[in-house]
C-alpha cells in the first residue's frame, strides 16, 4: 500500500524510535514488511524531512535517530532510561555542572532526551560529539543530579572503587 508523506513519515518516526535502523535499505525493508511500499530515494527524503542523524551505538554500529522533538514534548521516564542506558557511558560532576560522556555522535540524542524530561534542577543542557554538559540550577545539589542521571544511566561513580 502506498501511505500519503505524513503517514508514511509518521510510521518511519515510530520505526525509529522502537528499533536501530542501520541503512535506508533497511528501512524500506521493515516498511514494506508491513506493507508499505516505498522506494529508497523516498525514504532518503523522509529521513531528510524528519531531520534524521546517524549516530553511533554502542560496539560501533550506526544507526538513524530523531532527537529533535518538540521541546514542549515530555519523554516518558523509560524513554530517558533507555536513551541513557544505551548512550551514556560516564557522569561526573563539578560546581553546578553535570558533564555526560556518550560514544562519538550520540551526545545529541542524549541531551533531546533530557531537554524533553523536564528534570526538575536542569537549567538546560549542550551537547557537542561525544559530550552533554548540563547546568543545574544554582539552588539545586548537583551531585544528587548526578548521581539521579548516573544511576539513570547506570554507571559506576568514578570515585567509588568498591
Amino acid at each position: 500500500m502506498k501511505l500519503a508523506r505524513p503517514q508514511r513519515q509518521h510510521r518511519i518516526a515510530q520505526i525509529l524510535s522502537e528499533r536501530a535502523v542501520a541503512s535506508q535499505a533497511q528501512l524500506v525493508e521493515v516498511l514494506a514488511a508491513e506493507g508499505v511500499d516505498v522506494t529508497q530515494t523516498t525514504v532518503s527524503r523522509d529521513l531528510e524531512d524528519l531531520g534524521a542523524l546517524k549516530v553511533r551505538l554502542p560496539g560501533g554500529e550506526g544507526a538513524y535517530a530523531l532527537p529533535d522533538l518538540p521541546i514542549h514534548q515530555v519523554a516518558p521516564q523509560d524513554h530517558l532510561r533507555r536513551v541513557f542506558a544505551e548512550w551514556v557511558v560516564q557522569v561526573a560532576s563539578s560546581g553546578n555542572l553535570v558533564v555526560l560522556r556518550t560514544p562519538p555522535g550520540s551526545a545529541h540524542v542524549v541531551g533531546s532526551a533530557l531537554d524533553r524530561a523536564g528534570l526538575g534542577g536542569v537549567v538546560g543542557t549542550v551537547a557537542g560529539d561525544d559530550t552533554v554538559l548540563v547546568v543545574v540550577a544554582e539552588s539545586c545539589d548537583p551531585t544528587a543530579i548526578a548521581g539521579h542521571l548516573r544511576k539513570t544511566a547506570g554507571v559506576v561513580d568514578p570515585g567509588d572503587h568498591r
